[in-house]
């Protein structure tokens, strides 16, 4: 099937923090600073137009990531098109550890859906199963599409659903905000996995599952929690010399009783907590740090014209 010329979807979709400190590959949180995004379909190649993050450094053509998501997710939906053209106001920052990429993957396939199947909301299940195979590892992705805390997983082979990943989302505690300390600094993610060990201590693999659990709780529940919830022994010491100042300010902020924490593969370091507690500790950022107090974040949403 080929999708009308002409045709248009629009979507706003999520900033995303993912590991949260101990739920490493499968915690995350939807953030409230979003990508707006709208394709067209034309009669022939590919057109992007990208202000905000990324402008004049991102691909112009069928290169471009949410591009790609589109193009694969029409395929995925037995469906395609002449021709595309992106228009992205990126405000998320790129390689700081914020989900950029998970971003267009999820806004890319759920474009995609719109075009495929206007008059049907986009199929949450599918749309987290579709972007973690392209991006490798869940976490991320799920926030994105569904919003608030995420848990993750990848079922085992033999359990029937082998390979599609799956998530659900829970509401998050009522006050609880996020402070985000964005560096000057980038990070790729695959430089910052290169830089985890292929073994761990049982012990630290141990306590990182019980912490893991109590995130969960902590998150939802008991926020006072989150200082204890969020420590992790897994990930964020073995990247600390690709990210010196941020891991050191992670520490400084630990110490001094605040639940921070590196924002998925970093460098942006991530506090939760009450706002009101949240607001001198952006006030103080250090130097080379830029600073926002958020709210949490729904997931992946359609944008109708005007609005």
């Amino acid at each position: 099937m080929m999708v009308p010329v002409g045709r248009t979807a629009t979507v706003r979709v999520p900033a995303t923090s993912a590991n949260l400190g101990p739920g490493f590959d499968a915690c995350g949180l939807a953030l409230a600073w979003y990508d707006r995004l709208a394709v067209t379909v034309s009669d022939g190649g590919v057109r992007v137009e990208v202000t905000g993050e990324g402008a004049g450094d991102l691909p112009g053509d069928e290169r471009h990531l949410v591009v790609r998501a589109v193009q694969h997710g029409l395929a995925q939906l037995g469906a395609g098109a002449a021709g595309l053209h992106l228009v992205a106001h990126n405000t998320i920052p790129h390689g700081r550890g914020l989900g950029s990429s998970a971003a267009a993957l999820v806004a890319g396939l759920a474009l995609g859906w719109q075009l495929a199947r206007p008059q049907l909301p986009v199929d949450r299940a599918w749309l987290v199963a579709t972007a973690a195979a392209l991006e490798g590892h869940p976490d991320n992705v799920a926030a994105a599409a569904l919003g608030g805390y995420t848990i993750a997983w990848t079922p085992e082979p033999g359990t029937g659903a082998a390979g599609a990943a799956r998530a659900v989302s829970l509401p998050v505690a009522a006050g609880v905000a996020a402070l985000v300390l964005v560096p000057d600094e980038t990070l790729r993610t695959s430089d910052a996995r290169g830089a985890l060990p292929d073994h761990v201590p049982h012990a630290d693999a141990a306590r990182n599952a019980g912490r893991a659990a109590l995130l969960t709780h902590a998150v939802t529940t008991a926020p006072e929690l989150l200082p204890v919830a969020t420590e992790d022994r897994l990930h964020q010491r073995a990247r600390a010399v690709r990210m010196p100042a941020s891991y050191q300010l992670v520490e400084r902020l630990r110490a001094d009783g605040h639940a921070a924490m590196i924002s998925g593969a970093g460098p942006t370091v991530l506090v939760l907590g009450e706002r009101s507690a949240l607001a001198p500790v952006a006030e103080s950022a250090p130097g080379g740090f830029r600073a926002w107090v958020l709210g949490v974040g729904t997931g992946v949403e359609t944008v109708q014209d005007g609005s």
